[in-house]
């Protein structure tokens, strides 16, 4: 029955049928996070890291309603430059699928796809958490639920600094979702290495992150691990500088009524607005950081899995 959704790029089949490396990378970042032709470079680059780091990548996506694992070239070509392609979370698969419609995945759902693929590490740019001001509108990403409850280890540059961050690891933690951070004690912030909060556990190399990935779902304790990798210190922004960049985005958005699935992507366009491109350039950085070490714990849970 699985077969009838889901097609799994050849290469990516025989890796996760013989017990290699695989990365999972999601597709939102290449049709809403950058403009063409950037967007296409960046993915490929992504990729490329992922194999200089001995594992290979499957980059994942809906096109013409089919669950696509491991994009070709040209599909990300085409992702690159379509119009219209729906940023799809977890309630939005089987709309795209019936549809036939072409899908960019989110954390949640690039989760899902991954998990009915057999894939188990997942390397982004930030996920998703409880927004600002969700006392009042419970504005809560959909990644969050899918952490607690899908079976992938997703590596991040810590949450989106749009976000709150405080309240972002307040469920997590009601949640059991662990927030590890790779050679930090502090959570990142996405765009700087730093942002007032502690994670659960500071962990030091790839090996001990896939042995603590490996008992937790030996025990059957459901659900995926954020690995909190923090962006290189030559390439994060100015604290006060990207701060002031979003409580000003914040505040458009705010006049503007934007909210829910189209508040991440107004936020993080206007704060590369309002920074001149930096933020751009930090985002990109940071992906490239993440995939390098999201490879390096595939490589290793491999070997023990």
């Amino acid at each position: 029955m699985l077969e009838k959704y889901l097609e799994i790029n050849p290469e990516v089949k025989d890796a996760i049928e013989n017990g290699k490396p695989v990365v999972a990378l999601e597709s939102t970042i290449i049709s809403h996070g950058m403009p063409y032709p950037r967007n296409v470079e960046t993915a490929l680059i992504v990729e490329k890291i992922i194999r200089d780091n001995n594992a290979i990548p499957a980059t994942i996506a809906i096109l013409n309603g089919k669950l696509k694992v491991g994009l070709t070239k040209e599909e990300i070509e085409y992702l690159g430059k379509t119009e219209n392609v729906i940023k799809t979370s977890r309630r939005d698969i089987p709309f795209i699928i019936s549809r036939k419609l072409d899908g960019a995945t989110t954390v949640a759902s690039t989760m899902i796809i991954s998990a009915l693929a057999g894939i188990k590490v997942f390397a982004t740019g930030g996920i998703g958490g409880v927004h600002r001001g969700a006392t009042e509108t419970f504005d809560i990403s959909a990644d969050l639920e899918e952490l607690a409850n899908t079976n992938v280890a997703v590596i991040c540059a810590g949450a989106k600094s749009i976000l709150d961050i405080g309240l972002t690891l307040e469920y997590l933690e009601t949640h059991g979702v662990p927030v590890i951070g790779y050679q930090t004690e502090e959570m990142p912030a996405f765009y700087t290495r730093k942002s007032g909060f502690k994670v659960d556990y500071k962990v030091d190399t790839p090996q001990d992150i896939a042995s603590a990935l490996k008992a937790k779902w030996d025990l059957g304790l459901k659900g995926g691990m954020v690995i909190a990798n923090p962006i290189e210190e030559q390439y994060q922004m100015n604290y006060n500088t990207i701060t002031e960049a979003i409580e000003k985005a914040l505040k458009e958005a705010d006049e503007k009524g934007i909210k829910g699935k189209e508040s991440t992507p107004f936020l993080l366009a206007k704060v590369k607005e309002i920074t001149g491109g930096d933020s751009l350039e930090s985002n990109i950085q940071l992906v490239y950081n993440n995939a390098k070490l999201g490879a390096k714990i595939a490589v290793e849970l491999s070997k023990i899995s």
